[in-house]
């Protein structure tokens, strides 16, 4: 994997795993997440997500457990796109 995809994979990743661990250990930030992800992203880390972008946020219970898979290393990005993930100023892709 070219190592700027790897960094924007990570910087999704470590972004993924703040906003899981804070709305985990906060009620309210968890409601908020739920109910206007892309708020509670840009407000948390001061990102915009885009508008064509649709973040869908799905809880596991006993009964059902989500998966998410990362994005395809096959995954077409541009140099701006990827620099920009890269450096924190956007979180999505198209």
């Amino acid at each position: 994997m070219d190592a700027m995809v790897q960094s924007a994979v990570e910087t999704l990743n470590e972004m993924q795993r703040q906003l899981t661990a804070r709305a985990a250990e906060d009620a309210a930030f968890r409601a908020q997440v739920i109910a206007d992800p892309a708020e509670a992203i840009r407000q948390e880390f001061g990102v915009e997500v885009p508008d064509h972008m649709t973040i869908r946020v799905h809880e596991n219970d006993g009964d059902v457990m989500n998966i998410a898979l990362p994005p395809s290393t096959n995954a077409q990005l541009s140099e701006e796109v990827l620099e920009a993930i890269a450096a924190g100023l956007c979180c999505c892709w198209p």
